[in-house]
């Protein structure tokens, strides 16, 4: 079942490009150029959804490829996730379920080891998220940690550097020029990797205002009560209570007078962040210098004199957050479709297109007041699905893949589309036979999701579950125990848990029944 109209637009080069149905056949060994966002919501690309903006630099890739309707992460945390995409294993397999205590062990067999070893150059650059130091790759250039937006620090090939710019240019630099450098007669798999949009959602300087004149529509559940689910009201994530607006939301007053008792931590923070005192021409690695802070400046600056005027409560002020939130966000990610679009012009001038493989897709979803939340972890559909967009040479153009898929599948698909073979121990399945347009009879009917970072920040409660076409159950573990059993056809919003009414009872046992085979299947030992 496709969940998602098609609805984005045919226009021009794409429109021509699409109406020509097959692209001409690659020659040679495929590259692969695997794009992916930190935090990006498929509402947030206009391909999939059109209420809040535009992404034509991303739509591309479904005009020219194939975009997939029911796609999905085994554990939605950005570590784990990464995780996942390295190795085509759920969490428990590959052993890094949750950011708080996690170490990657990068002496595993992962994907660039595997291209690596079928010939393959391999790079990654950007954020990597995971600890430990890159193994499989001949080159890489990362973000520290969570990385900065303004004037990062980087680690390349084990030494830390500090470069002047944006954070979503500078890593398209860095990938591009390690494009330029690489050894032509030898096929490529770059990652590159984007810190955007993760919070706290810093828009690059000529990106500033950009939706200002927008009012994005409130969410049907943004009021959401949390009747009948326990674990969904226990969250920290809400955009009401929980973000804060200094550090989220940029208040930071120079006067000092705006405040956030609840959360301190994130109001010194956001202080720091956002405003420093700078001579002119200073660089401090992770901040502003004295040119960006003024742009920066003289954008909020005048936001925050209203809103200390407005002194805003109740409804009216969790409203404005959200505007404020959806404005921010989007501003950030006209950045990444720009920069898209900047390697996609790249392969085109370098003739490689022809010959490369490029796939875009976050990390895991994300909440834009769904619920009233921002973040992302629990199984609900707006954290659980991610986008995931594919244009492979000498494939259909502008079509939808609707079967399940999973980052697990990445590997193992990267793998078969270099012609390399795929080992028995990856949990993942290929999904190139969705993109030959077959679905395999034995193609996987059912999907499993288990997350497991509690207690830690946001408080979202572990779980696990397993979700059908029709059909999503979770259990929540550890200090509860609860179960929550969703109708999505017919309560697609997930606010009706009908775990424990009457009559459901085969239901339920026929999923707990599924649940247990895939547990087994993946060799969980939580059941």
């Amino acid at each position: 079942m496709n969940k998602f109209p098609l609805i984005y637009a045919l226009t021009g080069v794409a429109a021509t490009a699409a109406s020509c149905g097959q692209q001409e056949q690659p020659k040679g060994p495929l590259n692969v150029v695997y794009i992916m966002c930190d935090d990006h919501s498929y509402q947030t690309i206009s391909a999939y959804d059109r209420r809040f903006m535009e992404t034509p630099n991303i739509d591309r890739l479904a005009t020219e490829g194939a975009r997939f309707t029911n796609s999905f992460v085994a554990n939605s945390l950005s570590g784990p996730s990464r995780a996942c995409l390295l190795t085509g294993k759920h969490s428990h397999k590959n052993g890094f379920t949750n950011n708080e205590h996690g170490i990657f062990d990068g002496s595993q067999q992962t994907l660039p080891k595997l291209l690596q070893a079928g010939g393959y150059q391999t790079a990654m650059v950007g954020k990597w998220h995971l600890v430990s130091d890159p193994t499989g790759f001949d080159y890489w250039d990362i973000l520290t940690g969570q990385g900065d937006y303004y004037n990062p620090v980087f680690i390349r090939n084990g030494e830390q550097v500090v470069r002047e710019g944006y954070s979503t240019d500078i890593t398209t630099d860095v990938a591009l020029e390690w494009l330029d450098g690489r050894k032509a007669d030898r096929p490529f798999c770059l990652f590159l990797h984007y810190k955007a949009p993760h919070r706290s959602w810093m828009p690059d300087a000529q990106d500033l205002g950009a939706f200002d004149q927008v009012t994005f529509p409130l969410p049907e559940t943004f009021y959401d009560d949390y009747a009948t689910r326990q674990a969904a009201a226990l969250q920290e994530m809400s955009i009401v209570q929980d973000m804060n607006v200094v550090y989220d939301l940029k208040m930071a007053d120079k006067e000092g007078e705006i405040h956030t008792p609840d959360q301190p931590w994130l109001e010194n923070y956001g202080r720091d962040l956002y405003r420093r005192d700078l001579p002119p021409g200073a660089l401090v690695p992770g901040r502003m210098n004295a040119a960006q802070q003024g742009a920066w400046d003289a954008y909020y600056d005048p936001i925050i004199a209203r809103f200390k005027e407005e002194k805003l409560e109740g409804e009216t002020l969790a409203e404005w957050k959200y505007q404020r939130y959806m404005r921010d966000y989007c501003s950030v990610i006209r950045s990444v479709d720009r920069n898209v679009g900047r390697v996609y012009q790249y392969l085109k001038d370098s003739e490689l297109l022809d010959n490369t493989v490029i796939i875009y897709t976050s990390d895991q979803g994300f909440y834009m007041g769904e619920h009233g939340y921002f973040d992302k972890r629990f199984m609900y559909e707006e954290s659980f699905r991610t986008p995931l967009l594919v244009r492979v040479p000498g494939k259909k153009k502008g079509v939808d893949v609707e079967g399940f898929v999973q980052n697990i599948d990445y590997a193992p698909t990267i793998l078969a589309l270099a012609g390399l073979p795929v080992p028995e121990d990856i949990q993942g399945e290929s999904f190139l036979p969705l993109l030959n347009g077959k679905t395999p009879k034995d193609w996987r009917k059912s999907l499993y999701y288990h997350y497991y970072e509690y207690p830690a920040e946001h408080s979202v409660r572990r779980h696990y579950g397993v979700r059908t076409e029709r059909y999503s159950l979770m259990h929540f573990y550890n200090d509860i125990d609860e179960w929550e059993l969703f109708d999505l056809q017919e309560d697609p919003l997930q606010l009706h848990n009908l775990y424990g009414e009457p009559g459901r009872e085969a239901l339920t046992a026929e999923l707990k029944k599924e649940l247990e085979r895939l547990q087994i299947l993946y060799d969980d030992p939580i059941r």
